[in-house]
């Protein structure tokens, strides 16, 4: 059976995902100095691992910034470009039955991507999101390596930095209960541990994509988020939108896959035609 390959270009990483019948194939994550490395990497190595045979290629699917980089046939296979912002939509979308909802898209910025139904529109988004992790990381821990960030964090307190509604407060507020966080840093002081302002790095680039993802879908029946991109693999993702929902009500889904959803999505944007 043929397969369509869809691959998610970005500056230096890339995330290749097959679709065989409907089913995903194998997918894959390439780090190289720079996006025409990176994306030949990267589909070498996958049909290399997964036996594919060229001939085996109905068509390759482009999306990503770092795909602007490439104008001609991938080793000689048809290529087409998809529109991140439609790929983000059908890859999260592929994974839920949910007639309205949100995608947050969290890769070195974020998207938000509107779903009601079979229209799928892009909404905006924010300059917060791996990338600021990164910079704040580098600033304060002298690292930019996310991993070895999270990992701290796993051993530090986020109260220690984080402000919170009992901190100020001897009583819970309408909405909030006294665990909410009032501050993101704001009792951080220069004697602020490693894995406290590690915890608390991360604690506000996502709690920041959260909460801008709720206000985003105000005045509509949007009460579903699904994340996707890189920040979903952080240990503490789960658990930061498990306290958001707490606060605002509403649902935040991880899907299997979040990580390659917007190659799954360059992928179906040929095979559904959209």
């Amino acid at each position: 059976m043929a397969i369509v390959i869809g691959i998610d270009v970005g500056g230096s990483t890339t995330k290749i995902v097959g679709l065989e019948g409907g089913l995903i194939k194998s997918p894959m994550f390439i780090t190289a100095t720079d996006p025409v490395t990176s994306l030949f990497g990267a589909f070498g190595k996958y049909i290399y691992d997964n036996g594919i045979a060229l001939a085996d290629v109905e068509q390759v699917m482009l999306t990503g910034v770092g795909s602007a980089f490439v104008n001609s046939p991938l080793y000689g296979l048809p290529t087409r470009k998809a529109d991140e912002f439609l790929a983000n939509g059908l890859g999260a979308r592929h994974a839920t039955d949910i007639e309205h909802l949100m995608v947050v898209s969290m890769g070195t910025g974020t998207s938000f991507v509107r779903i009601d139904g079979d229209r799928i529109q892009h909404i905006g988004g924010l300059g917060i999101g791996g990338g600021t992790l990164q910079g704040l990381s580098r600033l304060l821990l002298k690292t930019h390596d996310i991993h070895q960030v999270a990992e701290l964090a796993e051993k530090g307190d986020v109260t220690r930095v984080n402000l919170q509604i009992g901190d100020i407060c001897n009583a819970a507020l309408p909405d909030l209960p006294v665990h909410a966080t009032a501050s993101l840093l704001g009792k951080a002081d220069s004697n602020a541990m490693p894995e406290d302002i590690a915890g608390g790095i991360i604690c506000t680039v996502l709690q920041t994509i959260g909460g801008a993802a709720v206000l985003a879908a105000l005045n509509s029946p949007i009460r579903d988020f699904v994340l996707i991109g890189n920040l979903t693999q952080l240990s503490q993702c789960r658990e930061v939108f498990s306290r958001l929902e707490e606060v605002y009500h509403v649902h935040f889904h991880i899907p299997a896959y979040a990580e390659y959803r917007t190659a799954i999505g360059a992928a179906l944007v040929y095979t559904t035609g959209a």
